[in-house]
């Protein structure tokens, strides 16, 4: 294991640290560097600190754990591999995200999950512990986003204009969040067992990850939502 004291390096020379052979890193000291782990594959990085803009971003089957909060654009367009933070996350994590997992602990910012896709049989996923801000799902195409809406200190589970644009991929809200002001082309019902199934051992290991206990987080309902339309902007532009 390799341990990079970041506190004066740019964001330039502490990934050329992490380039190196060594497969296994530990960054203490970090204070916003950008960049981290990007297109990286076959690496272990453990960041102490708060992560800077785009922190995994085209992520290659690496795992990124932050132990602090991270900034905006966490695992744009990331194609695999993991990314698990410990608090709360800046806007628009997962941008055009088409593989691999992002699990916060906390909160997120705007437009979590804008374009997120799947490609082939890769099925992106990123949990979302505490609320989300407006613009969730922003032209979602794909993958799952889940929000679990704890410790939110009676804030809302997500902020104004939850799908905008969304013509693909599943959104679930633990609790019954169909009175929510969604967008007419998706459509929010109570999820199901089955429904249900397609997330469990997501949330088996989000659970593992921050201990938290998977019978209580089950123990409220779940709300889906999904595209219903084969032409979701064709009611923006086409009177009736």
């Amino acid at each position: 294991m390799k341990v990079i004291d970041a506190a004066a390096l740019d964001y330039k020379t502490l990934n050329e640290f992490l380039r190196q052979p060594e497969h296994d890193y530990v960054i203490n000291g970090c204070c916003g560097q950008r960049f981290i782990g990007a297109g990286m594959s076959d690496r272990n990085i453990t960041i102490n600190g708060i992560s800077g803009n785009a922190l995994g971003a085209y992520l290659n089957d690496a795992s990124i754990t932050v132990n602090a909060n991270a900034q905006d654009a966490v695992g744009d367009t990331m194609n695999a591999g993991k990314i698990l933070i410990h608090g709360s996350i800046g806007d628009a994590a997962g941008y055009a995200m088409r593989g691999g997992r992002i699990y916060v602990r906390d909160h997120a910012g705007y437009r979590a999950g804008i374009h997120m896709k799947a490609y082939k049989d890769k099925i992106p996923v990123m949990i979302i512990g505490g609320c989300a801000g407006s613009f969730l799902g922003e032209y979602q195409a794909g993958g799952i986003l889940v929000v679990l809406g704890l410790q939110t200190a009676h804030r809302p589970i997500v902020g104004n204009f939850p799908c905008t644009g969304m013509h693909g991929g599943k959104l679930f809200l633990r609790g019954d969040c169909r009175n929510l002001k969604f967008p007419p082309q998706v459509t929010a019902d109570i999820a199901s067992l089955e429904d249900m199934k397609e997330i469990m051992e997501n949330l088996k290991e989000y659970c593992n990850d921050f201990q938290y206990d998977l019978e209580t987080i089950l123990s409220s309902p779940f709300t889906l939502v999904t595209p219903d339309s084969k032409n979701p902007y064709k009611q923006m532009y086409v009177a009736n």
